[in-house]
């Protein structure tokens, strides 16, 4: 297991800005549409956005296309529209209420770079760069939708994600890794600590897993 050493992005005042008005309409959302837990309202910053933003540690090149499986409320695909402005992002999920939520939210804050598609996960038929995820299926499930719709994108640097499936989950993973590696032998799996360089007591046992292909 290791931990994130990448540095934490820098925000111009325009970003930080969009992440506070998306902070707020979290909020606001979730009192009508329950997008995250009611009682995590009063730590939108610290407990999601913060949470979701240990992805954005490392890049993705301008002009890919990287797919939020089950987005829910927007997380991790509305901090990251911000963060990487030239990526084009991709919010699926099978709630459509949850999806108007986002596009009102999009466009109150203004993230051309978003787009939503309503349905299951196994059904779209879009072509995907990376794919991220935060707590929302099991890995081996996860991947099996990355690697279907998955295509190579040749611009890539050393501070950008390999390519591959991002995900943020807790726990002991030990069972989802072992089953991952059964139907897909030839996987790396690179697990962080978030712990490590996040000492709130709310990322204890929590990770970030960068899921690649070694054959690809």
């Amino acid at each position: 297991m290791q931990s994130i050493n990448d540095k934490a992005p820098v925000l111009s005042p325009a970003q930080q800005e969009q992440l506070d008005q998306y902070a707020a309409l979290l909020a606001r959302y979730t009192t009508k549409l329950n997008l995250i837990s009611p009682t995590t309202i009063p730590f939108i910053q610290e407990r999601h956005i913060a949470h979701c933003l240990l992805i954005a540690r490392r890049g993705f090149p301008a002009g890919c296309t990287v797919v939020d499986w089950g987005t829910g409320g927007g997380l991790p695909l509305i901090p990251l529209a911000i963060v990487f402005p030239d990526v084009q992002f991709i919010g699926v999920d099978a709630v459509e209420k949850k999806l108007q939520a986002i596009r009102a939210m999009a466009r109150t804050i203004g993230l051309p770079n978003l787009s939503t598609w309503h349905g299951r996960a196994e059904k779209w038929d879009g072509t995907l760069h990376y794919s991220v995820s935060r707590a929302t299926a099991p890995l081996s499930t996860l991947w099996s939708w990355h690697t279907r719709c998955f295509n190579t994108y040749s611009q890539n640097a050393a501070h950008n994600w390999s390519q591959g499936l991002i995900c943020l989950k807790g726990g002991d993973l030990d069972a989802e890794i072992a089953s991952l590696h059964a139907g897909f032998p030839s996987l790396n799996v690179e697990k962080s600590s978030i712990a490590a360089i996040e000492r709130a007591s709310f990322y204890k046992e929590k990770y970030i897993l960068h899921i690649c292909d070694t054959l690809e």
